[in-house]
């Protein structure tokens, strides 16, 4: 089905609108929350200590919430964890001054971010039917690189016609409207997991999922040093747009590569799919090594998104395949996660690497983490269950 079908389809506009504009806070957070504290006179130090405690929480609290949704529907969580989040919010606007308010506000609002993201893919099976659900991912994964290019691009819009804050107080907003327009449309209220046994390992329990998380932590490495590696590239090189460009154009390149990953019909199994789009992550980011002219390193950085885009377009399939029952909602959860956890790492490693060897080592170091990550989704796609899977997606 093509793109336009599926949006036709009843609630699908309803259910990806609302996901992308709950999710643009994740975009805005950091750097609206950094730019309310450096208008404080606050140090960078703890500034970067803020959005870590942001993002550390973040990463601890979302698959907490994605098995609260697996036991209790999608409606509630999404509300109360919303309104949680948004009190975030309002202690840093309303004591920036305090670091002590601020961390608290950075631990609340990270912890409590609606689980936006897992619960829309548990939706896609029902919202397009599992014949389409490949092209919905891809579609979702097309649609979750707007959020990375709006989010920035709207706190730089509120600042510049109002104080910092501001853009932090539009943050709550939009989270807000994003999760009551999803939470209340009738898929979402009436959406429940499947009965399953109850342990604390939850998903985890799968070795499948846990091989799929690691590898997937590997490519995270490759994407979080290019953050890192593109800002050092920009200072020795005269890049239109500097930095930000550079990463726009590997965003564009997510984008293309969901839209063409999920038009083309695949013979291969999502794990042998995985394993090479990894691999072909590494790549690139080798190529990004090589520290080459401007108008090479362009397309380079163009490469690097293509692959991205259609590693987690597998990813959400395997993840659809080998969630246990009853924690689909808290296997994306950790997914999101470990590729969060994975970037965090990937930027710390290319910044130590840097300051002793300079940037082409630096995207060397976090491109071969890459392909370790892509040997770890070797081993998943040697799996039993995993050779189960591709005459299922051969079917499909």
């Amino acid at each position: 089905m093509s793109y336009a079908g599926l949006l036709r389809k009843p609630s699908v506009v309803r259910a990806l609108g609302g996901s992308l504009v709950g999710r643009l806070p994740t975009a805005m957070t950091a750097l609206a929350m950094t730019l309310t504290l450096r208008e404080q006179g606050t140090d960078f130090r703890f500034a970067g200590l803020a959005t870590g405690v942001l993002a550390v929480s973040g990463a601890l609290g979302g698959p907490l919430l994605g098995r609260m949704v697996d036991r209790w529907g999608q409606t509630h969580v999404l509300v109360v964890s919303a309104l949680l989040s948004c009190l975030g919010l309002v202690l840093i606007v309303a004591a920036p001054s305090s670091r002590g308010l601020v961390l608290a506000g950075a631990v609340v609002c990270g912890a409590s971010t609606p689980p936006l993201e897992p619960c829309l893919r548990t939706l896609w099976p029902v919202l397009v039917g599992q014949e389409n659900l490949r092209q919905a991912y891809a579609l979702d994964a097309a649609a979750q690189e707007l959020v990375f290019i709006g989010g920035p691009l709207i706190v730089a819009a509120a600042v510049a016609v109002a104080p910092p804050e501001a853009a932090l107080v539009l943050a709550a907003v939009l989270c807000v409207a994003g999760v009551l327009t999803l939470a209340t449309a009738r898929p979402s209220r009436e959406w429940r997991g499947e009965p399953g046994p109850r342990d604390w390992l939850g998903p985890l329990r799968s070795r499948a999922l846990v091989l799929l998380f690691l590898g997937l932590a590997g490519g995270g490495t490759a994407v979080g040093g290019l953050n890192i590696v593109a800002v050092a590239y920009a200072e020795r090189h005269p890049v239109p747009g500097g930095a930000g460009a550079l990463l726009a154009v590997s965003a564009l390149g997510a984008l293309i590569g969901a839209i063409v990953h999920g038009r083309r019909s695949w013979t291969a199994a999502p794990t042998a799919q995985a394993v090479l789009f990894c691999a072909g992550l590494a790549v690139t980011y080798l190529l990004v090594a090589t520290m080459a002219p401007v108008w090479v390193m362009a397309p380079i950085c163009l490469a690097t998104g293509l692959f991205l885009s259609p590693l987690l377009v597998v990813a959400f399939t395997m993840v659809d395949a080998f969630a246990p029952p009853g924690t689909v909602t808290e296997a994306f959860a950790w997914l999101i996660t470990l590729f969060t956890t994975g970037t965090a790492l990937g930027s710390a490693l290319a910044g130590v690497v840097m300051e002793v060897a300079g940037p082409g080592t630096a995207a060397a170091s976090t491109a071969l983490a890459a392909l370790l990550g892509a040997a770890v989704l070797a081993v998943c796609h040697r799996l039993p269950e995993s050779r189960r899977l591709a005459p299922r997606e051969a079917a499909g």
